[in-house]
């Protein structure tokens, strides 16, 4: 089969794992009194394997909610390699790990049933990895097949592929080196009857369609992997076992409580001068109220019961207002963005700042530079699997606890936060230029957070970027869609009625359907995320999501514009300098002094970074330019060496010793000059093995040879043994007792 102009059948490819090896033996590690039940797949694509292995306990869990455990570990075996710490084995989880963890985990959340809350681990662990096929992809695959061959409740199996652009040309899972040149790297999950279950997408301004266009291959590709899948489900006779109890609330308590709640939940939900705070206070005084009632009734009622029946009514009255109203808690109507308001150069001693707020929802981005020397490295084992190098801009995204009005720990950065984080990074980085100067890092703080703090994130730090004096080629903003869909009630797989909303809030995420992140430029898409919260959405659904993405993406850029139009032609007084110090290799010696000493020293007293570019230049970093200034005048003091151009090649010159070596002697010319060594075997004809042989002390003047410098390391070149005649061999005649001396020429001189 040949798709997209790709030139070769890519029938291995398109399937997303060329074969699937699995087994459903007990694990002698688990606890059999929990009864657990698990199974194990391997996938293979390539000379690539990813071992999946699929455990869920049968004892309920004391969480409200489905307490899914994903982990995804990079093995260095696997790549040939040894970890790099101290201990030399696997530690902690790297971003990157966590990062595929995290995409597993919500191309695989939606399928479990609802109230579903048992304790699930799905663990993904490479075995092999051959430096040409991403693993990362072939993990979701192989979790779809753990958990469908498994007994676990899931209604899957689903089937995942990454989509390349490379020349124009669309080519499902490419290789590294294709990735390499491609503009678009799209992952998507896809469900049987091609429906759409999560997407991934970092992009360097793709248009419209050509993204849309790649969503549909992907999707149709992926029904490839599922058929596979449900093809192994038959063979093996797999039955899902039947949970003891669903974590849902009694048809009758729901009844009661929709009797006893529903007007004064629309009540709330119909009064738009409510914030956040405000109706979250009126629902939950609603909400203690009613479960006190509901206890009376229903004694013997579990705690999971009363909170689910309060939560479903008003899950049902909110969702209803969207679906049969057309209006939304805050007033806006269904397309509608909330107020927003940008403001750059928000404080003046930072080389970049910008300040985005959207409804209840404000960030505050920053904008730092350094030196190349600064630049984020990737572990070891991260580069041999998935080719990811070193990288010069970097964003962290921080979400504090007073973002929600509440308390919490802090230090540390969770899973939330570091892909929040990764998005807008993705997002920005096709607008950097590859050739800046300095290492970039944008700090997201999100200050208050009432829904789309990552897309708030994008805006604002595009807008700091550019009050930082950054080249970008394009402002780049981003917004969250959402959805409310109604279920048919003929067959619960397939959407009756929908809608989309655009520029979502944080109540209408949490009782809404999907979580549909987009962000780019004027001229494209740079980034996208899904988040999508029932068991399949129709790429129809998925195309009206891009477009009224698309359409918000542009009115929010003509706000921002309104701020900063395009970057600032120079960047901030205060800002960092680099400038490139061309050193002669003649006194390259100098300038970096016995051992570096002189760099050392320059880089301490002015807090300047020094790295070398070539053989007779390095590239100079400097905080501010008052530290470039003095760091300047520095080197000027280090390669002052006016005295030296006036020696001639040849001539004989008064040396001052100023210290005794193993090697030789360390001298001086002139009193300002760096000591150089004259070496043993330039100190005499004879050979010796320490200048005390000759009698030499420091402080001692002697003639030396000037020579010029050495032509590949840059040395002054000296030599006292020149000047020296060379000792007399004496040599005695026993026969006439005549002594002569043999001079240098061999000639024989008579002795007076």
């Amino acid at each position: 089969m040949q798709e997209g102009g790709t030139g070769e059948p890519r029938s291995l490819r398109q399937a997303g794992c060329s074969a699937f090896r699995y087994a459903t033996a007990p694990m002698a590690l688990v606890d059999a009194s929990e009864n657990t039940h698990n199974s194990v797949c391997t996938a293979s694509l390539g000379e690539t394997s990813v071992m999946v292995t699929a455990v869920s306990k049968s004892k309920p869990a004391s969480a409200l909610f489905m307490p899914l455990v994903v982990d995804y570990r990079q093995k260095a075996a696997a790549a040939g390699r040894i970890p790099t710490n101290y201990l030399r084995r696997e530690m902690g989880s790297t971003d990157s790990e966590i990062l595929t963890s995290r995409l597993i985990d919500r191309s695989i959340r939606p399928l479990f049933p609802t109230g579903y809350f048992y304790d699930t681990q799905v663990l993904c662990n490479i075995l092999a990895a051959d430096g040409v096929n991403d693993p990362d992809v072939l993990a979701i695959n192989g979790a779809s097949a753990a958990l469908a061959l498994s007994d676990i409740p899931w209604n899957g199996p689903i089937g995942a592929v990454r989509v390349g652009l490379v020349d124009g040309e669309f080519i499902i899972n490419p290789t590294r080196s294709e990735m390499n040149g491609s503009t678009l790297n799209l992952v998507i999950a896809g469900a049987p009857s091609s429906q759409v279950v999560m997407i991934e997408a970092a992009a360097e301004n793709i248009l419209q369609q050509d993204f849309s266009h790649a969503v549909k291959m992907g999707v149709k590709h992926t029904q490839q992997i599922i058929q596979a899948i449900q093809q192994m489900s038959r063979e093996m006779k797999v039955t899902k076992r039947t949970p003891a109890k669903l974590f849902t609330a009694s048809a009758e308590m729901v009844d009661f409580t929709r009797q006893l709640t529903s007007d004064r939940i629309y009540a709330v939900f119909t009064d738009f001068t409510h914030d956040k705070t405000s109706r979250d206070e009126a629902i939950n005084k609603i909400r203690l109220e009613a479960e006190e009632q509901i206890r009376e009734k229903f004694p013997q009622a579990e705690t999971f019961e009363v909170v689910e029946a309060f939560s479903s009514v008003s899950r049902e009255i909110f969702r209803n207002l969207v679906l049969h109203e057309y209006r939304r808690c805050d007033g806006r109507d269904l397309t509608s963005l909330r107020n927003i308001s940008c403001e750059v150069d928000v404080f003046k001693p930072l080389h970049g700042s910008a300040l985005f707020q959207r409804g209840q929802t404000q960030v505050l981005c920053t904008v730092t530079f350094d030196s190349l020397e600064s630049i984020m490295k990737t572990d070891v084992i991260t580069t041999a699997l998935s080719g990811i190098k070193d990288k010069n801009f970097m964003l962290h995204y921080e979400f504090p606890p007073y973002a929600t009005n509440e308390i919490g720990r802090m230090g540390g950065m969770n899973r939330r936060e570091l892909g929040h984080g990764a998005l807008a990074e993705k997002a920005l980085r096709p607008v950097i230029p590859a050739d800046f100067p300095f290492t970039i890092r944008v700090t997201s703080e999100v200050l208050e957070s009432n829904g789309s703090s990552s897309m708030a994130s994008v805006c604002g730090g595009s807008l700091a970027l550019m009050d930082a004096g950054v080249p970008v080629s394009s402002a780049v903003a981003g917004v969250a869609i959402g959805l409310i869909s109604k279920a048919s009630p003929e067959k619960p797989s397939e959407i009756q009625d929908y809608r989309l909303l655009t520029d979502i809030l944080g109540i209408e995420d949490y009782n809404g359907d999907m979580d549909f992140k987009m962000a780019g430029s004027s001229k494209g898409i740079t980034a996208l995320q899904a988040d999508i919260k029932i068991p399949g959405l129709p790429l129809k659904i998925v195309m009206e999501a891009i477009q009224q993405a698309t359409v918000a993406k542009r009115e929010i850029l003509g706000i921002m514009n309104k701020s900063i139009s395009k970057p600032r032609s120079s960047r901030k007084e205060n800002g960092p300098v680099v400038e490139n110090v061309s050193v002669p290799l003649s006194r390259r010696a100098r300038f970096v002094g016995p051992g570096g000493f002189n760099l050392r020293r320059l880089q301490a007293q002015t807090g300047v970074t020094i790295s070398q570019v070539d053989e007779e230049t390095f590239s100079v970093f400097a905080p501010t330019p008052s530290a470039m200034n003095e760091a300047q005048e520095f080197i000027r003091d280090i390669c002052k060496d006016d005295q030296e151009q006036q020696l001639e090649f040849g001539s004989v010159y008064t040396a001052t010793i100023t210290e005794i070596r193993d090697i030789g002697v360390m001298v001086k010319l002139y009193p300002n000059m760096s000591a150089v060594l004259l070496h043993n075997s330039q100190l005499d004809h004879k050979r010796i093995k320490h200048p005390s042989a000759l009698g030499l002390e420091v402080g001692q003047q002697i003639q030396v040879k000037y020579f010029g410098r050495d032509p590949t390391d840059g040395r002054m070149r000296l030599s006292r043994k020149v000047l020296q005649s060379p000792a007399a061999a004496v040599v005695r005649s026993l026969s006439d007792r005549h002594s002569i001396s043999i001079g240098a020429s061999g000639e024989q001189i008579p002795e007076s």
